[in-house]
């Protein structure tokens, strides 16, 4: 079993910043994707960013240039720099992480509100 734990979250200014966090912990495989999702309330869920083992990044269009996200293999965690934030990022921010059989598991999720 596979256990998802973020950190990072909370309530700030727009134009200010946050790190979030996801661990995982349990039966480690080798993930080859990790990446982040988000919900907004009556908004469909939305791919935020992913890093493949490779190293290659990929961003939501309204995210780039202001979110980075990196991977840490040696402690199975993958993080979220997010600068500039507007209120548009006001979200759920889910994690995941996916294996080399693509199957994936999700942390429980850490809520990002963001003030104008």
């Amino acid at each position: 079993q596979v256990h998802l734990v973020e950190s990072g979250g909370g309530l700030v200014q727009a134009g200010g910043s946050l790190r979030l966090s996801c661990a995982a912990s349990g039966n480690i495989w080798s993930w080859t994707v990790m990446g982040w999702h988000r919900q907004a309330p009556g908004k469909q869920r939305e791919l935020v960013a992913f890093v493949t083992s490779a190293r290659s990044s990929n961003y939501l269009d309204s995210v780039k240039g202001r979110f980075t996200i990196s991977r840490d293999d040696v402690k199975n965690t993958v993080f979220l720099h997010m600068n500039s934030l507007e209120s548009g990022d006001t979200a759920v921010f889910l994690c995941y992480f996916q294996t080399t059989s693509e199957c994936k598991y999700w942390g429980q999720g850490t809520q990002v509100t963001v003030s104008s």
